[in-house]
């Protein structure tokens, strides 16, 4: 195999872009700062344009034994009644499902077929990327052991991908002065739960608004005729920040967060319960990042959240990652480094940045927003004397079309011809 590329960050857009790099014939190295894989994190969406990329590197037989593949999305008020609702994955037309899953689910298919693959001296971990410095045919990697602190000898690489992650070291060293987090004034608490099928078993819920609370629900493992299924929640409001401090890990209290939704009892689901029945909730701020002017410089490029953190609205981080991976490995077995990292921000950067920009004002849950004012927070006759479906649809619509996976488009993909 031709180079030997260094990706720093052994999470899903590393994972996949070894992946991807593998299967255009380009080596690599992940070096990975965690001791060890565990299946750490909540559940995430893989949206149709990402299963895309995934099922084109081998993986579907593999996301559809742990997934859960969602059929219907549904907004409800905080009241319990239907705003909206639409199919989803296949059962919207599209040629590919898309994936609720649990990440550490998704990061383990991904590393175990990378192993598989490029082998296990290919995948390092318990190292911490201290830097990078350019030379005249490549990048020295400067890294050192997480678990003790010790400096290492660096590592000579073509070129580096930084997949570091929210908290990148080397998007720091590309941007130095890029300040703070930008805290966009809404807290967030995630669980998994282990509960009976709600809705069919394959729907995924939005309820409710910022200014009182909102929630996000769905199921990401277990079948949907099973006894139980683990169901991923996210609970959110608008507060002042308890914390800025972006860390995925850190717990969070019920009493910040619970009595918002000490009423939210409806025939198809008992929502304190499902919170009350997670082993635990992790706190998180919902920050972003404004867009960068550059990703890369020479042998250096960011890709993910070390390029383009966005706020979690509209299931499409991880997406975004995937496309990522897919589009710098086939433009690598193409062009030069330099060339192609060139190319690869030229294509995702304005891309990625319009997903930024519309996940802070009009994400596919502004429509929880518009029914919240229209009503004055009041339970509703009939939706169609409060908005008409085809004005919800178009909300819908006009994000899928942001963020690249409009049935349209994704159908000219597969048939560029």
């Amino acid at each position: 195999m031709a180079q030997d590329i260094a990706i720093v960050g052994g999470g899903i857009a590393g994972l996949t872009l070894g992946l991807a790099l593998h299967e255009q014939g380009i080596a690599c190295r992940i070096f990975e700062r965690a001791t060890e894989l565990r299946p750490i994190g909540v559940g995430i969406n893989i949206l149709p344009h990402a299963a895309r990329v995934l099922h084109g590197l081998g993986l579907q037989a593999a996301l559809t034994e742990c997934a859960v593949l969602p059929e219907r999305s549904a907004f409800f008020n905080r009241f319990g009644q239907l705003i909206y609702d639409e199919p989803l994955g296949r059962a919207a037309g599209y040629r590919w499902p898309q994936y609720s899953i649990h990440r550490g689910d998704l990061q383990a298919i991904l590393a175990d077929a990378f192993v598989a693959r490029a082998g296990a001296a290919a995948l390092l971990a318990d190292l911490t990327c201290r830097g990078c410095e350019t030379t005249t045919d490549g990048v020295l990697l400067h890294l050192a052991e997480t678990s003790s602190g010790r400096p290492l000898e660096p590592v000579a690489a073509p070129a580096l991908v930084a997949c570091d992650g929210i908290g990148s070291v080397i998007r720091r060293q590309l941007h130095p002065d890029e300040g703070p987090p930008r805290y966009a004034g809404v807290m967030m608490w995630r669980g998994v739960t282990r509960t009976r099928p709600f809705l069919g078993g394959a729907t995924m819920v939005r309820a409710g608004w910022l200014a009182t609370g909102k929630m996000v629900i769905y199921p990401i493992r277990g079948a949907a005729a099973g006894p139980e299924q683990l169901v991923n929640w996210v609970a959110e409001r608008a507060i002042p920040a308890l914390c800025t401090e972006r860390d995925w890990g850190r717990a969070g209290r019920l009493e910040d967060f619970l009595p918002a939704f000490a009423d939210w009892r409806f025939e198809w689901l008992d929502v304190p319960a499902l919170i009350k029945g997670a082993d635990q909730a992790l706190e998180f701020p919902m920050v972003d990042q404004e867009p960068l002017p550059f990703w890369s410089r020479g042998r250096v490029t960011l890709m993910g959240d070390a390029a383009h953190p966005m706020v979690p609205r509209g299931s499409n981080g991880a997406g975004q990652a995937i496309l990522d991976a897919e589009c710098l490995a086939s433009l690598l077995a193409r062009q030069s480094v330099e060339e192609a990292f060139r190319a690869y921000e030229a294509e995702r950067l304005d891309a990625t940045s319009r997903i930024v920009l519309t996940n802070r004002l009009a994400p596919p849950d502004i429509i929880l927003k518009e029914v919240f004012e229209r009503t004055g927070d009041r339970p509703f006759g009939a939706i169609e004397e409060v908005i008409s479906r085809a004005e919800l649809a178009a909300f819908q619509e006009r994000y899928k079309q942001i963020a690249g996976y409009d049935l349209a488009r994704l159908e000219a993909a597969a048939d560029p011809n």
